[in-house]
């Protein structure tokens, strides 16, 4: 049996699930989530919201990323849509590399310096080992992706429209409402682990509440409110 996460902490797991899940799901600062957390009764520090977003978010973003993705596996990947994200830190431009399903589900999330076929290349080997190789990959007019694609020797599966990526480009907005509440980005490799928690974290609440109807909604919502619970129990 693997050793409880929480046996140091005297704040009960609820609370720090709740902190953790309030930071990286809603476009909150650290200071906002010490004030609702206050309205509640809740006497932390922003900077132990800090602390506990960094020690279990990716161990929360694990486990449900793990769960979703032997259940993805299972099913035939259809169409995956690809897309990069111009992010600044420190005044210098990165890429974030993303995959989005048809359903509009984050994949992956990969942050480079650049944006040539190494980079594509190294995004697509690491999206195809964890969900298999989709039917079809819609991408935009970068020819670093027809690089790669040759590379893999699946040039035939991509394709190219002018408003058929629509879908990643949408799926930027939540990342970007985040980045304006955290006043950018400034260091790679806490964009590389925001970016991770924050995709699997919006997969996780992502409901479609426009296709369902109000009573399934709320019967979806309850359900992975209750899974969210349970996350290192």
């Amino acid at each position: 049996m693997s050793p409880n996460p929480f046996r140091y902490f005297k704040t009960s797991p609820e609370v720090i699930r709740l902190a953790v899940m309030m930071y990286v799901r809603f476009p909150l600062s650290l200071r906002n989530v010490e004030d609702l957390l206050h309205e509640r009764g809740i006497e932390v520090s922003h900077e132990t919201v800090r602390y506990w977003w960094n020690r279990f978010g990716p161990m929360f973003a694990a486990e449900i990323r793990r769960k979703r993705a032997s259940r993805l596996r299972a099913w035939p990947q259809w169409q995956w849509h690809l897309d990069e994200m111009f992010v600044k830190i420190n005044g210098v431009t990165h890429y974030l590399w993303r995959a989005v399903d048809h359903e509009g589900e984050v994949l992956e999330a990969y942050v480079t310096k650049r944006r040539d076929r190494q980079a594509a290349l190294k995004f697509l080997r690491k999206a195809m080992k964890r969900f298999g190789k989709p039917k079809a990959i819609v991408t935009d007019r970068l020819r670093s992706y027809r690089a790669a694609f040759k590379k893999l020797g699946i040039e035939g599966d991509q394709e190219v429209g002018r408003w058929l990526n629509n879908r990643a480009e949408n799926s930027h907005l939540p990342l970007r409402r985040r980045e304006r509440a955290m006043l950018r980005f400034r260091q790679m490799r806490s964009l590389q682990k925001f970016a991770t928690v924050h995709s699997s974290v919006h997969n996780h609440f992502n409901l479609d509440r426009h296709l369902n109807p109000r009573d399934r909604f709320k019967e979806n919502r309850q359900a992975a409110l209750a899974e969210w619970r349970q996350l290192a129990a």
